[in-house]
């Protein structure tokens, strides 16, 4: 698409900060409800389809049951019915239905999961509603910037990037002769992932970054949350998580290198708890990235990833960027969904 103003050369937005990207893809005077999907143009899909030269198909997707820690949201609830119980039929056959909390696994947060705090609003200035969320019986009269939108675009096809902050920080621990604790990256301590790790990460693996690709960081996270031993259990209740560092500056890096999303294995992608201005310890609604990202930018963000078997692969092959798909559930009014995510080499 035309060339995206940087985060300081975007239109002011009135009674918004600088930075905020409402009205930049609206087309023929139509709110837009994709965001940064829009910069996903048949060029860029194009080039990301050359990845994908190997053969090799990688699954992102964590078992909706995995997450032994579901940090509040329920687990899923799945129940099988024989055919001949539901009287469909006399004959040998199965149904099964599902029922689960959409962010209680691998999951994207559509644009209007976190609003920007002080004003309420989603995505492009929509005033999300229980009603308007609820009552669309088809993505045609949905009028909410939720996930059920990509498919009418084909949903998410681009290159992914994997920043394995992980292997990387134990790789520079080992050369410089650490051992134990010390020489481990943990998840459930206080790492925050700056720009400058991830740009190093990135020079280390070889990666240049292009627009539209999709950034995705790994902490180790859900390797720790599917079977944790007693010292992570102990770590959990300080509450301090790894993740992306929450700040304005990364804000303003993740708009320039204009990502078409970010994705990671951590719980929130950003680091828990937030960080204040004023460098004090914040709560849940102090979060930072989510407003910017989700809110002011449109860019979706994808959590609990399952990373470790890509990780293996990237290690092993030296090749860190890949063909990338991701569709939804198709859902009018779909808040957060399973990424239904493949990494193709």
């Amino acid at each position: 698409m035309a060339h995206l103003p940087d985060f300081d050369s975007l239109p002011p937005v009135e009674g918004m900060p600088q930075g905020c990207a409402w009205g930049i893809f609206d087309k023929a005077g139509e709110k837009d409800f994709l965001g940064t999907l829009n910069i996903l143009t048949p060029s860029i899909v194009a080039s990301a389809c050359k990845e994908a030269r190997d053969g090799i198909s990688i699954s992102l997707n964590w078992p909706l049951n995995a997450n032994i820690v579901p940090f509040g949201r329920n687990p899923p609830i799945h129940s099988i019915t024989a055919l001949t119980d539901s009287g469909l039929s006399n004959g040998s056959g199965w149904d099964d239905s599902l029922t689960f909390n959409t962010q209680a696994s691998s999951q994207w947060d559509s644009l209007v999961h976190w609003a920007h705090q002080p004003s309420r609003l989603a995505y492009n200035g929509i005033r999300a509603t229980h009603s308007l969320l609820s009552t669309p019986t088809s993505s045609a009269e949905n009028t909410m910037p939720t996930l059920d939108h990509w498919h009418a675009a084909g949903g998410l096809v681009t290159r992914g990037v994997l920043i394995d902050i992980k292997a990387w920080y134990e790789a520079n621990a080992a050369k410089q002769g650490k051992s134990g604790d010390d020489a481990v990256f943990h998840p459930l301590e206080e790492h925050r992932i700056t720009v400058r790790d991830i740009e190093n990460c990135a020079k280390h693996e070889g990666v240049e970054f292009r627009p539209g690709d999709v950034l995705i960081v790994r902490t180790g996270m859900t390797e720790v949350l599917e079977a944790p031993e007693a010292a992570d259990l102990a770590k959990m209740q300080k509450a301090q998580l790894a993740g992306v560092h929450g700040d304005i500056s990364t804000a303003r890096w993740l708009w320039n290198k204009h990502f078409a999303a970010v994705a990671g294995d951590s719980i929130a992608f950003e680091a828990l708890m937030p960080l204040k201005e004023d460098g004090s310890l914040g709560a849940p609604e102090d979060l930072v990235l989510h407003p910017w990202l989700l809110s002011m930018f449109g860019m979706p963000i994808g959590e609990l990833w399952d990373l470790k078997a890509l990780s293996k692969h990237c290690r092993e092959s030296g090749r860190y960027t890949f063909l990338l798909t991701s569709a939804p559930l198709n859902v009018p009014g779909l808040v957060g969904s399973p990424p239904n995510a493949l990494a193709i080499f």
